[in-house]
């Protein structure tokens, strides 16, 4: 997401001295302090925190925390550039990763962390760390974004059931719309959403191969899975009675309202499509009951292929140009292991790529059904397509993909049309 980067307070984790930690460390790291960044604020950057506060009582580092904004590149490179770069970077984005290790800013991870990670990860999200066959990014943090989330109480009242299929969801759709309440409440007004949308019916319908050289851009946008996928799409969104406002309306909706939409104290939809990180929102926001008022079931599968399963996800990298690279391995190695993933399960909030982190350890059932569907799909998981692809393709608001995708949204009567704006601007961005 686009947004001015400002630096937020530094938060430290300061060690605790004395006897051996219940995690076993031996303080090995003591009196040495580590530096790391991320996106996080908030909620968020508290519950990392907590983390990073686990790993100062097990090895005694000193653990400084700061905030990027949504631009991680331009910060961090300027902190490199200033010669004041974070040792470690939480980074939301295969595409940033894959930047920063072209541009001989990252320090290839040990083969400590490597072993862990193939112990407790599918080697999917080894591969989406590594970068011309080198591992560079430990993914810490993932979001399911292949869940449909719910009101039960509109349900219950159109006497509909979650959906399996993608044209169930349809016929679905129109039942709760006889019955009074539009099905979906869309997020139009940034685009990412509804690269999502999108994502979900290709993986599905299309299958992961195409799926891996879409994303690559070794087929192009004007590929006939793309124009299938495209007008696949377009039955839902062409359809005023399935979308709340219908697509100008859904164009006036950001990603938070559109959850307010259904679960806020006037429901005026019946579902919204995004990650499992719309459980925050329902319960902090919304003071809502997540698994009570508001659930969620899969995305459904399209035309006959696997339902599929969409991530995005944070990785811990390691700067060059940080000055305790000691350190920050043994953090990274720390991150990679169920005991620093339970630490963040058990404040809320979070689902991990681990799968070795117990199923007890998330508050919730819905959260624990989503880190399980998650760590269930193995390498079947593919990472969100639009944060491989360049930024001025995948990643800018009012261009590329999600300008495309808004137009569609608007106007969804020529899908061989937008597929063909789609990969002329995919064309510049990856020539760029």
């Amino acid at each position: 997401m686009a947004g001015a980067a400002v630096l937020g307070l530094a938060l430290t984790a300061t060690a605790c001295g004395g006897n051996a930690s219940p995690g076993g460390g031996d303080k090995a790291l003591s009196g040495q302090t580590l530096t790391v960044a991320g996106v996080w604020t908030g909620v968020e950057q508290k519950n990392f925190k907590q983390v990073l506060n686990a790993f100062t009582e097990k090895t005694g580092a000193n653990v400084t925390f700061a905030s990027t904004g949504d631009n991680v590149s331009t910060v961090v490179g300027s902190q490199i550039e200033g010669g004041n770069a974070p040792d470690v970077v939480m980074v939301p984005q295969v595409g940033v990763l894959q930047q920063f290790a072209k541009k001989g800013w990252l320090v290839p991870l040990s083969k400590e962390v490597g072993d862990e990670a193939t112990k407790n990860f599918a080697q999917v999200w080894k591969d989406y760390g590594t970068v011309d066959k080198t591992y560079y990014g430990l993914y810490f943090k993932a979001s399911h974004k292949s869940t449909v989330w719910y009101s039960p109480e509109a349900f219950d009242q159109a006497g509909v059931k979650p959906a399996k299929t993608y044209q169930d969801l349809l016929k679905s759709g129109r039942t709760l719309s006889d019955a009074g309440v539009p099905a979906f409440a869309v997020a139009g007004e940034a685009g990412w959403p509804l690269t999502d949308w999108f994502e979900n019916i290709y993986l599905s319908q299309a299958g992961g191969e195409k799926y891996d050289k879409l994303a690559a851009h070794k087929i192009p946008w004007t590929d006939p899975s793309v124009v299938k996928a495209l007008t696949t799409l377009g039955k839902l969104f062409g359809d005023k009675n399935l979308v709340a406002g219908g697509g100008s309306g859904a164009l006036r909706t950001d990603f938070p309202e559109s959850v307010q939409q259904v679960f806020g104290p006037k429901p005026e939809a019946a579902m919204v499509y995004e990650g499992d990180f719309v459980g925050a929102l329902v319960k902090d926001e919304l003071n809502k009951e997540v698994g009570t008022d508001a659930k969620f079931f899969p995305f459904p599968s399209v035309d006959g292929g696997k339902a599929p399963v969409v991530s995005g996800g944070d990785a811990a990298v390691v700067l060059k140009a940080g000055k305790n690279t000691k350190a920050a391995m043994e953090l990274v190695k720390f991150l990679a292991s169920p005991e620093a993933a339970s630490v963040w399960a058990k404040a809320g909030g979070y689902i991990s790529p681990n799968k070795k982190v117990p199923a007890g350890d998330y508050q919730d059932q819905v959260t624990r059904k989503a880190a399980t569907s998650l760590t269930g799909a193995g390498d079947s998981v593919r990472f969100d397509m639009s944060d491989q692809a360049p930024a001025a393709f995948g990643g800018t608001q009012g261009a590329g993909e999600w300008k495309l995708l808004q137009d569609f949204l608007r106007d969804p009567s020529d899908p061989k049309g937008t597929a063909e704006k789609l990969e002329a601007a995919a064309a510049k961005a990856y020539r760029n």
